[in-house]
């Protein structure tokens, strides 16, 4: 036998499990291009004379990881449901915030 669950509450599962689909997504485009980028500079750096210690700790090497990974954490912040910010409380309020205005100005 099926549970019953109210359309609502389904609804809300369903928005949570999407966004930690994204979230797994992203991670995984994350570190594919990021892992093909560091090859290809590791090996032109290489290719110019560095170690493969100083290849691999490259500023140029590194810097895709770090500014991508900030965006990546915000997005693993806002998929776990962690960031206090624009959380499930802050969208539930603007949405019956959007409604009432709806009906009060069709």
């Amino acid at each position: 036998m099926k549970p019953h669950y109210s359309n609502n509450a389904y609804q809300r599962a369903k928005s949570k499990v999407e966004k930690l689909k994204d979230f797994y997504t992203h991670l995984c485009v994350f570190v594919v291009i990021n892992t093909v980028i560091s090859a290809v500079k590791i090996i032109n750096n290489l290719n110019n004379g560095e170690t493969f210690w100083e290849a691999l700790i490259d500023f140029s090497t590194l810097i895709t990881w770090m500014v991508w990974g900030v965006a990546l954490v915000l997005h693993a912040l806002s998929a776990f449901e962690i960031l206090v910010f624009f959380g499930a409380e802050w969208r539930a309020k603007k949405i019956e915030e959007f409604m009432k205005d709806e009906l009060q100005n069709p």
